[in-house]
């Protein structure tokens, strides 16, 4: 697998959908991402990078290859949030708690 970033022409929505309409046509892409304001293209996948840069040329628009390289490797999301502060780490403890409404007549302790 491989990041080829490109930079095209893109000067408004419709050549964004124009681009990603003809780059999307070719088979072994994972992602591709346009950055309208840098003006680049951004594919990965196992795509020739060639054959993007023929693609969107294609449609009459200017492709120059940027780089070609191996994607970034996905950061580990770290599922555990600790609530806690720092400082509390050895004393407190995370309690929790909950209500649940009554559907009945209200409770009384006798």
């Amino acid at each position: 697998m491989k990041k080829t970033v490109l930079k095209v022409n893109i000067h408004c929505q419709k050549c964004k959908k124009e681009v990603l309409k003809a780059v999307t046509k070719l088979t072994g892409i994972n992602q591709v991402t346009i950055d309208g304001e840098k003006e680049t293209l951004t594919v990965v996948g196992e795509v020739d990078p060639v054959l993007i840069t023929e693609a969107v040329r294609k449609i009459g628009k200017v492709a120059e290859i940027v780089s070609v390289g191996p994607p970034k490797p996905a950061e580990p999301k770290s599922t555990v949030k600790n609530p806690l502060p720092p400082c509390c780490y050895d004393y407190c403890q995370l309690v929790s708690v909950s209500h649940a409404p009554y559907d009945s007549a209200p409770c009384s302790i006798l």
